[in-house]
């Protein structure tokens, strides 16, 4: 698109964009005549998919804002009405963390559902996105709407859409939302009513107060050793995010005496003043529960981000030193410990993870004569497949986890629940204080008997539209020319999951490799990154110290890393760092 056309596209949006704000960012953009900036926020819309909306905040199509998010409730709204005979009764409900304009879109949202007919149950407080995710199951509602980034840098906003199932829309759901969006008006004509008008045709409904407490009371009931501790010493922070007092009333009623909390990060605060990317996987993301943890000498360390759907977990190992477990080696623990150690239920018990998470889940449910299933990345996979067996086969779903840092247990929340998980955690951790065992000791005991799974992740980022370009050339150079082998490991089989043959088709490519290791490729549905999976299995020998075992596992990995990361820059992928 030429400059003359860019100007004339921007200058349109201008005209129907309700937001002041918005308008002015625009007007300054044309001022300058920075036409690599507009071309970028008008290389087309936001799109609308599994994961809903998610951007970096500003003005134009490409971009979340107000135009955006008003245009996009009333194509949802149309859509409920059209398949949902009963959404002017059951409503929809409306939850947001603490981020930049979280309020004002949250408020759009409620207002243009009001215009709809369609009434809001709004959240008069900041809601964690598992809340959000609980209430459209505790409230009947035939849909649920969260703005939240999640753990996106601060410059960014989204709108994540929950079915009345209480799970991630799915598709078709999301392919008929975004064409029922593209039909609507533009955004200044789009109908709202004002907050005042809403509450009194009874279409603004406040979530009361007594759903935090059924939500509180559930989580609580996940619990397996049930006893809480008088001496195990936790850290935990919120990431300037909004599971804090959450967090902090669960540990309270759970009997977690010794709590403490990263004060720095315990309040909510959309510009994350002391960390630049608020996610606990990232480089430096922990230093301030680290240092909280070695002052008070705590035991474990736990970490939301900042819309509390995810949990890191830092535990102690034999020398004392505080080591962060990945993504894996969480879900492996509480995999074990609730099909374990947990209660007997009619219906056979149901696990889930994903085709980038380890396979050490799949392992344990095959020896334990659970039912398993591995689904596509993204929690919205894992939940639904959840309600497809227990609706057909009478399954009991126990839990769900992906790599990422995403737990569910049990079926409180129909999405991942970083406060439930947290709990959940902690009571693991109590059950190995009271049989004289540390939590990485529990870990420990996992590997001799299953065998020692290592993993690994290398994220490639290329933003804007030519990045978008760059990524889908590097999938297509691995896909036109597949490896046989990697590094020094012969690879056995082939998965393109582009081909759908047992799931829905997605950009993935995984590589079985001889030994038990695996590779898999995808572009990011969130972010623009193209992330590489790794993982590798080994066997520490009779006698042999588990961290030895690691260690020659984790060289093993990185060579297997450095390996596919040379053959990915052969098919196509440009020279930059990770």
């Amino acid at each position: 698109m030429d400059a003359t056309a860019l100007k004339e596209k921007a200058e349109a949006w201008q005209r129907a964009d309700p937001d002041a704000v918005t308008v002015a960012e625009l007007r300054e953009v044309l001022a300058r005549g920075d036409v690599a900036d507009l071309a970028d926020r008008f290389a087309g819309d936001l799109e609308f998919g599994t994961a809903g909306l998610r951007g970096v905040m500003g003005a134009g199509p490409n971009r979340m804002n107000r135009a955006v998010v008003r245009r996009t409730t009333a194509g949802l709204a149309r859509y409920l009405k059209a398949t949902v005979p009963d959404v002017t009764t059951r409503g929809v409900v409306v939850g947001r963390d603490g981020r930049r304009m979280s309020a004002e879109l949250a408020e759009d949202t409620a207002c243009v559902l009001s215009a709809e007919g369609i009434p809001a149950h709004v959240f008069d407080m900041l809601a964690p996105t598992p809340l959000t995710a609980f209430a459209t199951l505790h409230l009947n509602a035939a849909a649920g709407i969260m703005v939240t980034a999640s753990h996106n840098p601060p410059e960014y906003n989204g709108y994540k859409v929950y079915w009345g199932n209480g799970a991630q829309i799915i598709p078709p759901h999301d392919k008929n939302i975004a064409s029922f969006i593209s039909k609507v008006e533009p955004a200044n004509l789009v109908e709202l009513l004002t907050p005042t008008e809403a509450h009194a045709r009874g279409l603004w409904r406040d979530v009361p107060d007594s759903l935090g407490e059924a939500y509180l009371d559930a989580i609580l009931k996940l619990r397996v050793h049930g006893r809480g501790s008088d001496s195990l010493s936790i850290v935990y922070t919120a990431m300037h995010g909004v599971g804090g007092t959450w967090m902090e009333r669960a540990m309270e009623r759970g009997g977690f005496r010794r709590f403490h909390v990263v004060a720095e990060q315990h309040q909510p605060d959309g510009a994350f003043p002391t960390v630049r990317f608020p996610n606990p996987e990232e480089p430096g993301a922990m230093d301030l529960s680290l240092a909280t943890a070695e002052r008070v000498k705590a035991d474990l360390v736990l970490a939301n981000d900042p819309d509390a759907d995810r949990l890191a977990v830092m535990a102690r190992d034999a020398a004392g030193r505080l080591r962060m477990l990945t993504g894996n080696e969480v879900g492996v623990l509480l995999g074990h410990y609730l099909l374990v150690q947990g209660p007997t239920r009619r219906g056979r018990p149901h696990v889930v993870t994903t085709i980038v998470s380890s396979t050490q889940l799949g392992d344990l449910a095959q020896e334990l004569g659970v039912a398993y299933d591995e689904v596509l990345t993204g929690f919205k996979w894992i939940a639904n497949r959840a309600i497809e067996r227990e609706k057909a086969e009478g399954t009991h779903f126990v839990f769900g986890y992906e790599e990422a840092l995403g737990y569910s247990v049990g079926t409180v929340a129909r999405d991942k629940d970083g406060i439930g998980a947290g709990l959940v955690f902690a009571d693991l951790a109590a059950w190995c204080e009271s049989r004289g065992q540390t939590v990485l000791g529990y870990l420990e005991e996992i590997q001799r008997r299953f065998g020692l799974y290592v993993s690994g992740q290398s994220n490639f980022t290329f933003p804007g539209a030519e990045g978008a370009q760059v990524i889908a050339r590097i999938m297509e150079g691995l896909r036109r020319s597949p490896p046989t082998r990697v590094g020094e490991l012969p690879v056995k089989t082939v998965k393109d999951y582009k081909k759908g043959e047992k799931l829905p088709p997605s950009n993935v490519l995984a590589y079985e490799l001889e030994g038990g290791g695996r590779v898999t490729a995808r572009p990011s549905g969130t972010e623009p990154k193209i992330k590489y999976y790794f993982e590798l299995k080994e066997t520490p020998g009779p006698g042999e110290p588990v961290e030895a075992a690691r260690a020659r596992a984790e060289a093993r990995l990185r060579k297997l890393i450095d390996a596919f990361i040379a053959l990915a820059r052969e098919r196509g992928q440009p020279e930059v760092g990770p």
